[in-house]
């Protein structure tokens, strides 16, 4: 009887009370959450019964509504092909033409205007400024404001007239091999097309007694004399080196300052620097100067590199370089606080800081020729500081230029490099958020 009461009461099948049989305790185990005997059964490749249903769907959906949630990550995804399909389809070409040109027309009369006139119509030369001498033309291209300089002397119709020749200096920017190399190029042809013109109108006019003068010509009625300045064999590292190091500077500030703030916050020892009795601008100062020390390490071992392998010297001021440098960083650190203040991972800060970096590396002249561009995309490399300091170092390592002729690149990289610095430390704010 005791043995019995030690029992559970169960029902039996018709209803009836008894006893539990010795199987109910590994039911009732089952029940309280411990496996029973009958799940190897179902998952037992031996038996019929179905196998359970997959659980890749809800994966799926789980990682879809992760993605939708991060709308920044989610923007990056559906914007970045779209900018870089533009950038690269619209903007990249080699096609050089529309070239800035200054003209300084000594002459003044139809055969000089009817010459300027044919270098025009070729596509490839834009005249944005007669100047009152060859001096005044110079300056020009030292400041970066004309790639090309037609000088015109005085007695060009002169010696037009006498059936000698007209020579017409060139002067061409060599610090971009690819324009250098569209301008020799164009400049030839028009000198070509210009001599096969004057032989037809003479022929017209002395008929065929003027043929056999025509044939034994010697030389072409207009002389073009290029003078390539700057880059005289137009080598391609003397290009790129300058512009490898406004490309280092910007990545490594940027990218780099982002990633400190933003660090700080994944790991949680930003509150250890919210306790702290430090002030905004020591902590600000602190995580950036070992950044700058970096940058310009890397500025000097690019430069003595390219003096030591590839001979591209700095024929400025090395003071005024790393002096415009200084305020180069500036806004290169700037943006990366900003990055980090809309960041709130370091995957965050990696897809803004590429999404800034690539049109930089496109649009601001450091590989692809500006002028090449359509107007759209020419005047949106304007508001790209690398567009500025890139015309900055290529106007004190090759050309050897002063503040003088680079006052123009200046300020607009001063006022976007003190705004941007100004914007984003106001935003940063020594607390989590």
């Amino acid at each position: 009887m005791a043995g019995a009461l030690d029992r559970p009461a169960t029902l039996s099948p018709d209803g009836q009370t008894g006893t539990a049989e010795p199987a109910a305790p590994i039911e009732a185990a089952s029940a309280g959450g411990v496996p029973s005997t009958r799940v190897p059964s179902i998952a037992s490749p031996v038996s019929g019964a179905r196998r359970p249903r997959t659980t890749l769907g809800p994966i799926m959906r789980k990682e879809f509504l992760q993605i939708v949630r991060d709308r920044r990550t989610l923007g990056m995804l559906l914007v970045m092909p779209v900018v870089q399909l533009l950038l690269f389809g619209y903007a990249v070409s080699t096609t050089v033409s529309h070239i800035p040109t200054v003209v300084n027309d000594q002459a003044r009369d139809v055969a000089s205007r009817e010459l300027i006139a044919a270098a025009v119509n070729t596509t490839y030369f834009d005249v944005i400024d007669y100047v009152d001498s060859p001096a005044a033309a110079r300056r020009a291209v030292d400041s970066g404001r004309a790639k090309v300089a037609f000088v015109v002397g005085q007695d060009f119709a002169r010696a037009l007239a006498t059936g000698g020749s007209a020579q017409i200096q060139v002067l061409i920017d060599g610090s971009d091999p690819n324009i250098a190399q569209t301008a020799l190029f164009a400049a030839d042809a028009l000198n070509r097309v210009r001599a096969a013109e004057s032989q037809a109108r003479l022929l017209q006019r002395a008929g065929a007694a003027a043929t056999s003068r025509a044939a034994g010509a010697s030389g072409l009625p207009v002389e073009f004399r290029p003078q390539v300045l700057y880059n005289p064999g137009m080598a391609s590292a003397n290009f790129m080196i300058p512009g490898l190091i406004g490309l280092i500077m910007q990545m490594l500030t940027l990218m780099l300052t982002a990633f400190a703030i933003v660090r700080e916050r994944e790991r949680g020892t930003l509150e250890q620097l919210i306790v702290s009795p430090i002030k905004r601008w020591e902590l600000l100062l602190g995580k950036i100067m070992p950044y700058v020390l970096i940058a310009f390490w890397n500025v000097g071992v690019a430069l003595v590199i390219g003096r030591l392998v590839f001979g591209v010297a700095v024929n400025g001021s090395l003071a005024l370089l790393l002096l415009l440098s200084v305020l180069f960083l500036l806004g290169s650190l700037g943006v990366g606080l900003f990055i980090s203040t809309i960041s709130h991972t370091q995957a965050q800060a990696l897809q803004t800081a590429m999404f800034i970096m690539l049109p930089s590396f496109i649009l601001s002249g450091f590989f692809f020729p500006r002028e090449a561009m359509p107007a759209p995309m020419f005047y949106l490399g304007y508001f790209i500081p690398l567009t500025y300091f890139l015309r900055i170092l290529r106007g004190i390592i090759l050309k050897g230029v002063g503040l003088e002729h680079l006052w123009v690149e200046v300020v607009p990289l001063a006022i976007f490099s003190l705004g941007i610095f100004l914007l984003s430390v106001s935003r940063f704010r020594k607390t989590l958020e």
